[in-house]
């Protein structure tokens, strides 16, 4: 106490609220959850979904590669297709105001392109003597890990927003390839986002979040 009462009051106002936003991240972790049933007047401002579109484009990937697409799917008609392709979670769908379809990409042909064109030396030569050479399988298995990680960033940016989630792999991946028309890419899977339906029984207050104690998960050396 002694020290911040002896900090002057600008860099006072600094601190504090850079130290709340270190515990923000920690609390959206607690409340966010797997949304199994959506409220279908619910509400995405259009300003909402071009942020969401930004954080997508800013994900990180090794070396940079971007190997992914991201298709929005606003337009009711298209999003009701997508639905009926989706098995069981496709309610989800139709009550979300949003869906979003992950895709990899599948041409490494345009992979190569892309690094060489615009990736500096560093990426060039990890792509030279780690990937160039490894089975075709294998590298697109790589391309996929690249399309998960941007998935975490994706969930942590709504959760922030305060928009409701599902990931969805529980979809036909071929025939979402196909109503989406997608060239070079193949679909991975998919995430809903809209607003909770006030029945949906895996809300926290009805469902407490379960996950393994840290003890069995973490492990520090």
């Amino acid at each position: 106490y002694e020290i911040f009462a002896r900090l002057p009051i600008f860099l006072y106002l600094f601190l504090i609220p850079n130290w709340r936003k270190n515990m923000v991240f920690l609390e959206l972790a607690k409340q966010r959850y797997t949304t199994k049933e959506y409220n279908p007047q619910g509400s995405v401002d259009e300003a909402l979904v071009e942020k969401l579109k930004e954080c997508l484009r800013l994900s990180p990937s090794s070396i940079n590669s971007q190997p992914w697409l991201f298709t929005f799917v606003q337009n009711p008609e298209m999003k009701n297709k997508l639905a009926e392709v989706s098995f069981f979670n496709q309610p989800k769908i139709e009550g979300a105001k949003l869906l979003v379809v992950f895709s990899v990409l599948d041409n490494l042909q345009l992979l190569e392109q892309h690094i060489y064109n615009n990736l500096p030396e560093s990426a060039k030569m990890y792509y030279e003597r780690v990937l160039k050479h490894q089975p075709e399988e294998q590298v697109k298995q790589w391309l996929c890990r690249q399309v998960y990680i941007s998935l975490g960033f994706f969930l942590s940016a709504c959760a922030a927003y305060g928009l409701d989630t599902t990931t969805m792999e529980g979809i036909d991946p071929a025939r979402y390839d196909e109503v989406l028309e997608l060239k070079d890419y193949k679909t991975l899977f998919a995430v809903a986002v809209g607003r909770r339906s006030e029945s949906d029984a895996n809300q926290l207050h009805i469902t407490p979040k379960s996950r393994r104690p840290q003890a069995e998960v973490i492990r520090t050396i």
